[in-house]
């Protein structure tokens, strides 16, 4: 590619235009993405309540899921469709299909009123957000980075990357509104629909403005000259001077970036609440405080790659993340839940069990169940968060759980009926509470002992972690494929690594740390990816600020 002319002044009206309807279509997507998250409790009940307890909740992973694995097929269909019909045009069929998708979402009838339906359209729902979601971001790093002027294009695609925090706060205003105007009771019934038809607004809004804009300059030029491409998809992916960008994109800058960024806001998350018991509220409004002071951060260091460039920074994020995760979340159990630390030390317990009993238990898509002796016992641990040491047993032997000097036997749900597997577990986890109450293990965090100063500026490290891998990576993503096949290029290895690399975090984790007994042990897959794209970054990829975006 050629080299880039200098960096022009100012912003103009139409550039900042462009940078506001491309985010705004972001935050839309923020919006959807926290909403359903937000209230899946209740869409559960509203929609799997006819189904068995595990059927539903496989529907729920689903539902869940679903949104985050058909993310690089939307990629593909919609990276295509830009590359040969443009990015604007291509933008409005996204806004308009993640749209329309959350606005039914609202009105569609639960499971009392269609039955079996009902789940199934939820998630044919989230199947087509997903895939929008896979045309979007791609739509709106291209069209901001194709705008914008050389020498500036990080510190213009950093605004789509400032989005997530305002799609939080929309999402956290209009469902805390519509409780308290309606009141808890009819929001669970029915007005949880609310936040789902208002976001019928924000499109329309999306829409209006995306109308009135041009065309990309860099594809317009380019469809002048009739240079389009006519096979996008076997141009970037059948060619391997291309593919071969593609998959060091990937491996060498978004898988990294992508278990960075899930590590800092979701985990992160994931980890005050599930393993510090830290309770709702309180952990909530914690993230929400560290993103917003850590959201600038996403334009000082988009601004910063325009001078010193992408690739520097997202690989010291990379880094520096990877050599500190461990210091920071024991640091969380300190200050959060200093009660857990104090009996993690003090009562250390021990599982037995026949090791060829014990699963690796990777369930992302909740259709596989683990019944065995040794996985009830290590699920039921990990999931109180217990740290615990493993012993292996005779082949046979039924799994057991040590706390200091008391012995809780485990039991196998293999061949029982659902009304006897029910009791049997109700009865397990009574008594492995008590046991493990008795020996100091807290129920939940102390809320007079979490030291809310110390907790916050972790948090907020975590976050500012996640704005150096973020803050530049769609500018470096949308330089370092040529315009003709730009869209569908950058697309595809964004949403593997942010949806599948990214999106799996928490289910491997969770895995992990049932497999070794240690609450800090789900970090080693961040970790370990984030190192392997330094390497491999370092290495193999190449600085991209001085390309020259307008290059067929």
């Amino acid at each position: 590619m050629a080299t880039a002319q200098a960096p022009s002044a100012g912003i103009t009206a139409e550039e900042r235009k462009v940078i506001f309807a491309s985010s705004l279509g972001t935050v839309f997507e923020w919006y959807d993405f926290y909403l359903y998250g937000s209230l899946a409790a209740i869409i559960a009940k509203q929609f799997f309540a006819g189904t068995d307890p595990n059927t539903a909740f496989i529907f729920a992973l689903l539902a869940f899921a679903a949104g985050f694995l058909v993310r690089p097929f939307g990629a593909i269909v919609f990276g295509r469709l830009g590359d040969m019909v443009g990015r604007k045009y291509t933008f409005l069929v996204t806004i308009m299909l993640m749209g329309v998708s959350t606005f039914v979402v609202g009105l569609l009838p639960n499971y009392a009123s269609i039955g079996i339906a009902a789940p199934i359209i939820l998630i044919s729902l989230r199947i087509l957000q997903g895939l929008a979601l896979g045309g979007e971001y791609g739509g709106a790093a291209t069209y901001v980075a194709e705008h914008a002027p050389d020498g500036k294009r990080g510190a213009f695609t950093a605004w789509i990357q400032t989005t997530a925090t305002l799609g939080l706060f929309l999402s956290l205003m209009v469902i805390l509104a519509t409780r308290t105007a309606i009141g808890e009771e009819a929001f669970a019934d029915w007005g949880w629909r609310i936040p789902f038809l208002v976001s019928v607004f924000l499109l329309a809004i999306s829409v209006w403005i995306r109308l009135s804009m041009n065309e990309s300059p860099a594809f317009q030029r380019m469809k002048d000259e009739g240079k389009i491409s006519k096979a996008p998809l076997s141009e970037a992916f059948g060619q391997w001077k291309n593919l071969k960008l593609v998959i060091l994109a990937l491996v060498g800058l978004t898988a990294g970036q992508a278990v960075v960024w899930y590590t800092g806001q979701f985990y992160a998350l994931f980890f005050l609440t599930q393993t510090l018991k830290v309770d709702g509220p309180t952990a909530n409004i914690l993230i929400a405080a560290a993103l917003l002071i850590g959201t600038p951060f996403f334009i000082v260091f988009g601004s910063l790659s325009d001078r010193i460039g992408r690739k520097n920074i997202i690989m010291a994020g990379c880094i520096i993340a990877s050599l500190t995760y461990f210091p920071i979340f024991k640091a969380l159990t300190h200050y959060a839940n200093p009660a857990l630390e104090a009996a993690q030390i003090s009562a250390p317990v021990i599982v037995t069990a026949d090791p060829s009993e014990c699963q690796f238990q990777f369930n992302p898509t909740g259709t596989k169940k683990f019944t065995s002796s040794c996985d009830i016992a290590k699920a039921k641990l990990a999931a109180a968060s217990v740290n615990y040491k493993n012993e292996a047993a005779q082949p046979g032997t039924t799994a057991s759980i040590k706390v200091g000097d008391k012995v809780l036997e485990s039991y196998s749900a293999a061949g029982l009926s659902k009304e006897d597997a029910t009791a049997k577990d109700k009865e397990f986890t009574d008594a492995l509470k008590e046991m493990i109450k008795g020996a100091g293990y807290p129920a939940k965090a102390d809320s007079a002992q979490i030291n809310k100063p110390m907790v916050l500026l972790l948090l907020v490290l975590l976050v500012l972690y996640v704005t150096m891998v973020y803050g530049p990576i769609a500018a470096m993503l949308v330089e370092m494929f040529p315009t003709r096949i730009r869209y569908t290029s950058m697309s595809l290895p964004y949403h593997i690594g942010n949806g599948w690399f990214g999106g799996l975090l928490p289910t491997t984790a969770f895995a992990l740390v049932a497999y070794k007994g240690d609450i800090y042990y789900g970090l080693w897959y961040p970790i370990i990816i984030a190192m392997a794209t330094a390497v491999i970054g370092i290495l193999f990829v190449a600085e991209t600020k001085d390309n020259d975006v307008h290059a067929h």
